[in-house]
């Protein structure tokens, strides 16, 4: 997961001790400056983690090079116009999607600095040759949240059945509970502005799967989960503990 979230940027990010009460783009850059001044806050739109075929006959290669070569291109460049003169130039594009959130009511970069990210995710929640049932551990995990892999599995596409207009579902690690749920959302809203963990995504917006599937959803879903999500014991737990951590440092830093 760190390698991803890095493979975001197109330089290093600034470093993790960077005081989070530094919110002015002059301040932000000042203290960048300090010790990575080639850093930019500027984004590259990345290659998903397989080739653009690798995913037939589920996704085909036509529904890759347009969702990811034109959709999610536009939202990478509509994203760094947005940074040219934003006070969140020099953000990692987590804390931009957790600050623009701006407690429900979104700024104007929240959109497409989600979607970025929300679509970087959605690659990465996918290999060829995947899905099916969990490794043992995240597998106990969904039992005991869910009550069997096959209720996690329904409750998955109902709620992306119940999604009404475009969004995603998620499955996804909440914070307080400490417990597995299903989440959908609308539009370009991210777990990760609510305060949950992401493990696995599912794109629901019409260009992900029209091409294939036309407006069948339940397919679309049901394909998703049997076979292209990935191996689930390495990826989720990769991604949980990397938040974990995160978060962990954070009130570390905040403490001090």
């Amino acid at each position: 997961m760190a390698a991803f979230a890095s493979a975001l940027r197109v330089l290093p990010s600034p470093p993790a001790a960077v005081p989070r009460r530094l919110r002015s783009r002059e301040q932000r850059q000042g203290c960048r400056s300090r010790r990575y001044s080639k850093v930019v806050a500027y984004y590259a739109l990345t290659t998903p983690p397989y080739k653009l075929d690798a995913l037939e006959p589920y996704i085909s290669k036509r529904t890759v090079e347009l969702h990811w070569g034109k959709h999610q291109q536009d939202y990478v460049d509509s994203l760094n116009k947005q940074l040219a003169t934003s006070m969140f130039y020099g953000y990692t594009l987590e804390e931009l999607i957790k600050e623009a959130y701006n407690n429900g009511n979104p700024l104007p970069e929240y959109n497409n600095a989600a979607q970025v990210w929300n679509h970087h995710f959605f690659w990465e929640s996918m290999q060829p040759e995947g899905g099916g049932s969990p490794g043992r551990g995240v597998l106990q995990q969904i039992e005991k949240d869910f009550g069997s892999f096959t209720n996690f599995r329904e409750e998955f596409i109902r709620a992306a059945l119940s999604l009404l207009g475009s969004g995603w579902v998620w499955l996804v690690l909440k914070r307080k509970e400490r417990k597995f749920s299903v989440v959908h959302t609308q539009n370009a809203i991210s777990p990760l502005a609510l305060g949950d963990i992401p493990l696995i995504n599912l794109d629901l917006w019409e260009h992900a799967y029209y091409l294939d599937y036309k407006d069948d959803r339940r397919i679309d879903a049901e394909e998703f989960l049997d076979h292209m999500i990935p191996d689930a014991e390495i990826r989720m737990h990769e991604r949980h503990l990397h938040h974990l951590m995160s978060c962990t440092k954070s009130v570390d830093r905040v403490k001090q």
